[in-house]
């Protein structure tokens, strides 16, 4: 039942709207800027197939082998199998991608965990969303979340701004509802579909609003149109940028120009309380992955600070090894986390098994908080040479006797692989691409202060209260029990 890379390339010849330097994509998997990542996903589906891997990367149920990554998780085995499975497919890779499926499908769990709150809201959409995430499942989808907005100017209320700064519904037919609005979303030029919902409540008494709608959008559908930044795979030699040459996730401005989405598509619309519980739960299985992904960040920047220190003889001096500690410490704080969440997971409405809410958000903010000192921190120990190291054309060039001269180590470490370290160093910590990246993972998820609200919402204060309260021998009419995490109150 997985799909082929072949099948997933295959549909993504399906006339969809796709523009990048000006310019209308002809074929999304052969363009320069898309192809490199393209390939990763279809690499992806393919591991599935081979037989050293598809043990790790599927299950088997009534209707099928399915992938692991697509498998709702009841048990911590089945997030152990989650985390082995991305360990092997980013080896197989050889870097790190984010927007992939797996950190997205976590987002429908959550939504079925609300499920009997949003049927009790309106029972029309509840059977839509359980027939969704077996479709998944089943079918295999390159699945991305379509989230932020473009907002306009939040000075004003939303009925003062161009209505479609936010995705609103602007007709309701016996097909389906029509949308209208913009979201920046990665990784939706090459994907098969989106699950829309609002950016976070602009709502305040309203019960009902045209733009509280959640649903699943079609990236090929009449009307959908993906409005590409510029890449980074395709500019300059891949030999100086030989992480954003195979990773660039190519982000886009996605436009939805009166886009029918039938009914058996839509989850919820106008009730402004059911948006509201899908966004204060949207990231209880996907911040996971999410967090998982700046572990191999952290082995990334460990390595190459390590191999710097070997091949300049510095990696036995006290002072080198203090600030590789530091890198490693940031590392398995991200480590034990994960392993935490996992150890402590919490029981859903829906019958799943959830990481430990407040374990698994005060990762998220430990690791993205502190990726920037821990950026500066590797860009210390590799030292000035990672942004004055000459490209590799020169190497090449009638220069290349003086390079390699100055660029040769001793026996073991020549020019061309102290070349190829730097260059790496500078991809991962100093190049454009690199800032983008820092960028994209301080908002991918939300900013800070809401990674923060998570961290509030989901910590259990009745333990502290409680202890303070005998500690201080504070009196019986002090009550602290009304303070109580989110993830057990309102799971």
């Amino acid at each position: 039942m997985i799909r082929t890379g072949a099948q997933y390339l295959e549909g993504l010849k399906d006339g969809r709207e796709v523009y990048i330097d000006g310019e209308r994509v002809k074929d999304v998997a052969s363009h320069p800027a898309l192809a490199p990542i393209v390939a990763a996903k279809a690499r992806m589906y393919d591991l599935h197939h081979e037989a050293e891997a598809a043990p790790k990367l599927t299950y088997s149920d009534a209707d099928g082998i399915h992938s692991v990554f697509q498998q709702p998780p009841r048990t911590q085995e089945d997030w152990h199998r989650k985390w082995a499975a991305l360990d092997l497919l980013l080896q197989d890779l050889g870097g790190v991608a984010t927007r992939m499926g797996d950190e997205t499908i976590g987002e429908m769990w959550s939504l079925q965990d609300g499920r009997d709150i949003l049927a009790g809201i309106d029972p029309r959409f509840a059977d839509n969303i359980d027939r969704h995430i077996r479709d998944v499942i089943v079918k295999d989808p390159f699945h991305v979340s379509a989230n932020t907005d473009p907002k306009g100017d939040r000075s004003r209320p939303i009925e003062q701004r161009d209505p479609d700064m936010m995705i609103r519904v602007t007709k309701e037919t016996d097909k389906g509802v029509i949308i209208r609005g913009a979201k920046f979303e990665t990784a939706a030029p090459y994907a098969d579909q989106a699950y829309l919902k609002p950016t976070v409540g602009a709502w305040t008494d309203e019960k009902e609003s045209i733009h509280a709608v959640g649903c699943i959008v079609r990236m090929g559908a009449p009307g959908v149109k993906h409005i590409c930044r510029a890449g980074f795979a395709h500019v300059g030699d891949p030999r100086d940028n030989p992480i954003a040459s195979r990773f660039d996730e190519v982000e886009a401005l996605v436009v939805f120009d009166d886009v029918l989405v039938p009914w058996e598509d839509v989850f919820f619309y106008r009730h402004t309380r059911a948006a509201q519980q899908v966004r204060a739960t949207l990231h209880r299985y996907s911040a996971f992955p999410y967090v998982l992904r700046l572990l191999y960040v952290a082995d990334a920047m460990i390595g190459v600070a390590m191999w710097n220190a070997r091949q300049t003889g510095l990696e036995k001096l006290q002072a080198v090894q203090e600030k590789l500690a530091d890198l490693v410490c940031y590392r398995e704080g991200i480590r034990a986390h994960l392993a935490a969440s996992i150890a402590l997971a919490e029981p859903s409405p829906a019958g799943l098994l959830m990481p430990n809410q407040s374990i698994l958000y005060a990762g998220r903010v430990m690791a993205c908080s502190q990726l920037p000192v821990m950026m500066h921190a590797a860009r210390e120990l590799i030292g000035g040479q990672i942004c004055v190291t000459p490209d590799a054309a020169q190497f090449d060039g009638e220069a290349g006797q003086w390079l390699r001269k100055f660029y040769t180590l001793n026996d073991q470490w020549d020019a061309d692989d102290r070349r190829k370290l730097l260059a790496y160093a500078r991809d991962l910590l100093n190049s454009g691409y690199a800032g983008h990246r820092l960028a994209f993972v301080q908002f991918a998820q939300a900013p800070h202060f809401n990674h923060l609200a998570a961290v509030y919402k989901s910590f259990d204060f009745s333990g502290p209260l409680d202890f303070v309260k005998r500690a201080a021998s504070l009196s019986d009419k002090v009550d602290g029990a009304s303070v109580k995490p989110v993830g057990k109150a309102a799971a």
